[in-house]
């Protein structure tokens, strides 16, 4: 099986008006509708709420919906959907992924999270403490509740005999993601049977440590934990990237582009100000230097223990330069055990123009590269 490639939206902006807003949703259709033309598999639509500079992807599953009508053949991910209860009752959830997979006639794939930042978790009533056992609690009910006419549930949810409608096309559900940031979530999403989405900017190594844990778990785990009877063992990675001609245009749009998107991270997680997308005539090198500068100064202040994972962020080692840059890249994943290479182009301070550029340049160079590998190690008969 060779590798598949995917791209994220979270619907990021670095001036977030009003304007801005519509423009930028629209424009990650259109990325999208771009992305099933040039040969990408799959799109991933984020669930945030009350981000105002990092996500305005609060309803998915309507930006999938619009994508899906406007597609044929591009799988449809509805990932990360929030899955404490706060956020999205388990059956309401179920039942918008089986409608969307009606739609999409069976193109969906289901990622859960857990919706963290205190931002978001104070808006809707959820509980820190809470959000892993509900997560899981939610992946069972909505993995079990098409199986029977009516369905059940006695946990901390009690659910009555009720049939859940519409049914999926994809039987007996779509496959099971979860949203994975450490080794401890690796490792459970492989206990609990589902596909690992690695998000973060650490890079390669980073990834490489992730891969082995999902596979040690793999090897050594039982079924009791898991959370369906299709178990999906699928582990994407998190690929940052920006592609044209200009390879050093290329490395600076994608340096400031992840400096935003970092100062935004920290802007909710750790009271940073908010972030300052920069102009062009910055040098790369010293802005990425002051980024990170600014975030362990921070760190400290607060009295927070400087982590590996603190400022990593700001590892610039990713798909940025030209389709050569980006196929080298890809190829490390690759080597790493990535069964899927998960872009993300949009990212706050790029210009539609670049993302699209980006996006035309990876489906005509970097999948193109790969699929002559794989049809290269298909025997002849």
């Amino acid at each position: 099986m060779h590798v598949k490639f995917s791209m994220i939206f979270e619907a990021q902006m670095a001036f977030p008006t009003r304007e801005n807003e519509q423009q930028c949703i629209r424009d990650c259709v259109d990325q999208a509708v771009l992305a099933e033309q040039v040969g990408f598999d799959r799109i991933w639509a984020v669930e945030h709420h009350c981000l105002k500079w990092y996500a305005h992807m609060s309803a998915p599953e309507i930006f999938l919906t619009w994508v899906a009508a406007r597609t044929e053949r591009i799988r449809i991910g509805h990932g990360v959907v929030c899955m404490p209860f706060g956020y999205n009752h388990p059956l309401r959830a179920a039942e918008r992924i089986a409608m969307l997979d009606v739609l999409s006639n069976g193109r969906v794939d289901v990622g859960a999270g857990r919706g963290a930042t205190l931002q978001e978790m104070s808006a809707f009533g959820v509980n820190p403490e809470d959000t892993y056992a509900q997560l899981e609690e939610s992946l069972r009910i909505i993995s079990n509740c098409w199986r029977n006419d009516e369905f059940e549930w006695h946990g901390s949810l009690d659910i009555a005999p009720h049939p859940i409608l519409p049914r999926p096309v994809q039987d007996p559900h779509p496959p099971l993601f979860m949203a994975c940031t450490k080794k401890d979530t690796v490792r459970l999403a492989a206990e609990l049977g589902v596909g690992a989405l690695v998000l973060g900017f650490a890079g390669a190594e980073e990834i490489r440590g992730m891969r082995e844990v999902y596979d040690q778990t793999i090897a050594t785990r039982t079924d009791e934990r898991f959370v369906s009877d299709h178990p999906n063992d699928w582990f994407s990675a998190l690929c940052p990237t920006v592609i044209l001609d200009d390879r050093d245009e290329a490395y600076k749009y994608g340096a400031r582009a992840q400096r935003f998107f970092a100062e935004a991270i920290m802007h909710w997680n750790l009271g940073t100000p908010p972030p300052n997308p920069g102009s062009d005539d910055e040098d790369t090198a010293a802005l990425i230097e002051q980024a990170k500068g600014n975030v362990v100064a921070r760190i400290s202040e607060m009295q927070i223990p400087v982590t590996a994972s603190s400022t990593s962020t700001f590892n610039i080692d990713h798909a940025y330069g030209n389709a050569e840059d980006a196929i080298r890249y890809v190829e490390e994943l690759e080597k790493i055990g990535a069964d899927e290479i998960m872009c993300m182009i949009q990212m706050g301070t790029l210009p539609q123009d670049v993302m699209l550029e980006t996006i035309r340049q990876f489906g005509t160079k970097v999948i193109p590269h790969f699929q002559a590998k794989q049809a290269a190690t298909v025997p002849t008969v």
